[in-house]
């Protein structure tokens, strides 16, 4: 496994991280529990979860998006990820062998940013730990000034309930914003920044990654597989989703990503696998985890085989020829 120290942290992280979003939410406590031990088997120590992943919020989130009250998780226990890796971190007395990662999500207007520090003192609680290593907002709130957001931010670090902030979701124009208000206030900056970024979803490249470069900033990208729509298991019909999927637990996503543009994606995916002899996961991740900006990708796993394609592909060794050629598809 590959390790890499963020920027005068002294925290290393894994080249492959474990999305923990699934966790009570696509799979049960004791499928999670193997899981975790298989990764920190693996070499794998980045757990990346939030208040917000648990079945419970899914299923209220699907009730109001779309009036559906059926239930597609596997429990409906609130804030479920934190739930299940606190108690897994119990049971195993293993929290200084893992680096956690945790967000919070403003109010967008509704609360106050005093909100910050009592959601993440709750999601201590239900981790059992007195302090997570990286704290971020998992979305940007335009409706609060950043110098607010910040300085509550530093709060949480002053208390000592977090090692080093982040951001998830932030575009670079944010985060940009974001640092020079906490230079400007002596305050300490966030070091991390979390993106989704794949074959379909490459935002991040234009103007996010390149200040990653520039201010030693470290990127944890997620959705690697978009979604699962890279793994070719979804089809042009969109009436035909796997049960249990994300699309199928998350019924917003399709019209987002099902789209003509992003199955001919798929299929040069397919057609690439085919000449290379690999997994079109594996070469998916591959090309997402081979940007000289990114420090760990995030595997968002629901069986023992999704993490190894996330090690598979980081034992691959993919040409940068053959990358540049992935690049230009559209």
């Amino acid at each position: 496994m590959k390790y890499t120290c963020i920027n005068r942290t002294g925290v290393a992280v894994s080249a492959v991280g474990l999305g923990c979003v699934t966790f009570g939410r696509e799979i049960d406590q004791d499928t999670s529990f193997r899981l975790l031990d298989y990764a920190m088997e693996k070499g794998v120590n980045l757990l990346d979860t939030a208040e917000s992943y648990g079945g419970g919020q899914s299923k209220a989130l699907r009730e109001h998006e779309f009036a559906i009250s059926d239930t597609r998780e596997v429990s409906t226990e609130q804030s479920s990820s934190e739930k299940i890796i606190g108690r897994w971190l119990k049971a195993r007395n293993v929290r200084d062998q893992v680096v956690i990662c945790t967000k919070v999500r403003t109010k967008g207007g509704g609360g106050t940013v005093e909100d910050i520090t009592r959601s993440l003192q709750s999601s201590l609680e239900r981790l059992g730990v007195d302090c997570v290593d990286v704290f971020m907002m998992h979305t940007p709130d335009t409706s609060v000034p950043i110098d607010e957001i910040l300085s509550e931010l530093n709060t949480c670090m002053d208390k000592g309930m977090t090692r080093m902030l982040g951001a998830s979701n932030f575009t670079a124009a944010q985060m940009k914003a974001a640092l020079a208000a906490s230079g400007a206030r002596g305050w300490p900056c966030m070091k991390v920044v979390e993106p989704p970024y794949n074959l379909i979803v490459r935002d991040a490249e234009e103007q996010l990654f390149p200040l990653c470069l520039e201010q030693n900033i470290a990127a944890f990208i997620y959705s690697p597989l978009c979604q699962g729509l890279l793994s070719g298991k979804y089809t042009r019909n969109t009436t035909d989703i796997p049960r249990g999927s994300r699309f199928d637990i998350k019924p917003a996503l399709g019209p987002r990503y099902f789209t003509d543009r992003n199955f001919r994606i798929i299929d040069k995916l397919r057609q690439q696998a085919a000449v290379m002899g690999v997994p079109m996961v594996r070469l998916a991740v591959a090309w997402a985890m081979t940007h000289p900006s990114v420090t760990s990708t995030l595997i968002g796993a629901r069986t023992l085989q999704h993490i190894d394609n996330g090690l598979e592909a980081l034992a691959m060794a993919l040409d940068p020829d053959v990358r540049a050629e992935m690049s230009t598809w559209h």
